[in-house]
């Protein structure tokens, strides 16, 4: 394969520094991971504002159409548990390129598929592959050096974020033009020149692990029970990315209600307010770089937790909608990113399996809090769906003041009384979230 582009720092003086200094990935590979990751992730994305046209073209229902958007999904995870583990077994740039071409095959698939089951084949398999973001986000991690990590890696994750929101307008604009089979022959073309641009500018990067494909996955289960930041990082995560997933499964529900009675197209464009979220992962990038990931969480779980009373405004002021949906957006990127920065610094040697156990609870967040929105949105409107957000968020900044060390230290500086006082408030919050989410759902 072609020879990389690096960025090789000055090297301190002494014997054999001309031969042996470490090459730091430049600007210009930096911008190409974060372009990749954010091609990889729309991929799983292009269909969301195509299914009624997919339908009628393939005579499908409704309810056969939403099968698209849960196929991508189920691929999806599959794609963490099985396929990113292998970033820890594999030379990285070659998977990598392997994955990005298969996706460019199975997005062909899509725009050829002339019936629902090949449809349906080639979404899965997108959604599958899709998980080379990723692969690229701790293979970023690995080559940036120390000082730079949260930087580095908060650019490559503003690439995810911009990919998620541009997805959908790109494709329901294109598909608009020159229908929606012309939006995955594009977005096939796109890869195949992404390979090729990542096989010329990736440096080679072989995994440690030294296990078997099964050890690999088991040991990706056993992080979870070993390391108590990647446990904690992972249910904070988790929450987060159920708060997102609370927002926008719910809010195209409202817009399109009598109080605003918006387009779908209309609905689209508000997913922009989002692009907040790129501004986030370089900020909360910076401050990791600093030491102040605890900082950041906290100061991001309040503001997701003030976002809500925003949002439930939004029912009847659209300055208020959009305002808490860009502190939304900021305030769960920045979570995300400074979890990310923590549990990469645990062990450098399996950065791919922890990756993989942290998505997984991700992820796992962000269906449960689609789940739970749609359920509380029949049953309570857009009151009882910001009643769910603040829940969650509460819990969320209850989690991190019980993680934080001054916290703890502050509680054995306490006489029993008012610790048993300080407990009795938290456990109460917990409670209080707790029974809002069972009284609504």
């Amino acid at each position: 394969m072609a020879s990389s582009s690096v960025h090789q720092p000055p090297a301190r003086p002494g014997p054999g520094n001309a031969r042996d200094a470490i090459r730091y990935p430049g600007r210009g590979t930096v911008l190409l991971m974060s372009v990749a990751v954010g091609l990889c992730v729309a991929a799983n994305y292009y269909a969301q504002p195509l299914l009624d046209t997919i339908a009628q073209e393939l005579r499908l229902s409704s309810s056969a159409a939403a099968l698209v958007v849960t196929v991508a999904q189920v691929g999806y995870a599959l794609g963490l548990v099985f396929v990113l583990p292998l970033g820890d077994l594999l030379e990285r740039r070659r998977l990598v390129c392997v994955l990005t071409l298969a996706t460019a095959a199975s997005l062909a698939l899509t725009a050829a598929a002339p019936n629902t089951g090949l449809l349906l084949a080639g979404t899965a398999l997108t959604g599958l592959l899709s998980v080379t973001a990723q692969v690229l986000v701790p293979f970023a991690a690995d080559l940036a050096p120390p000082e730079q990590r949260g930087r580095i890696v908060g650019t490559v994750m503003s690439g995810l974020v911009l990919g998620m929101l541009l997805a959908r307008t790109v494709s329901g604009a294109l598909a608009e033009i020159a229908g929606w089979r012309t939006v995955y022959w594009a977005a096939a073309l796109v890869m195949l020149a992404l390979t090729a641009a990542l096989d010329r500018r990736l440096p080679r990067h072989q995994g440690t692990a030294g296990l078997r494909y099964a050890q690999l996955l088991c040991s990706t289960a056993r992080l979870l029970r070993m390391e108590p930041v990647l446990r904690t990082r992972a249910a904070i995560g988790l929450l987060a990315f159920s708060c997102f997933g609370v927002l926008w499964a719910s809010l195209a529900f409202l817009l399109a209600g009598p109080g605003y009675g918006w387009s779908d197209s209309d609905i689209g464009l508000l997913g922009l307010a989002g692009a907040a979220g790129a501004v986030a992962a370089q900020l909360a990038g910076r401050l990791a770089d600093r030491g102040r990931t605890t900082l950041t969480t906290g100061a991001c779980a309040f503001l997701l937790l003030g976002s809500w009373g925003l949002l439930l405004l939004g029912a009847h002021h659209l300055s208020a909608l959009i305002t808490g949906i860009v502190l939304l957006d900021l305030a769960h990127q920045g979570v995300h990113i400074s979890n990310q920065s923590l549990i990469y610094a645990l062990r450098p040697e399996v950065r791919g399996r922890l990756t993989s156990a942290y998505m997984t609870c991700y992820f796992t967040g962000g269906a449960l809090g689609s789940a739970l929105a749609g359920v509380v949105y029949s049953r309570a409107g857009w009151d009882g769906v910001c009643t769910l957000g603040a829940a969650l968020a509460m819990l969320l900044c209850v989690l991190w003041a019980a993680s934080t060390r001054w916290m703890r230290e502050r509680w054995r500086r306490q006489s029993d009384a008012a610790a048993v006082l300080s407990a009795t408030l938290m456990g109460g919050s917990v409670l209080v979230a707790g029974a809002s989410l069972v009284r609504l759902a």
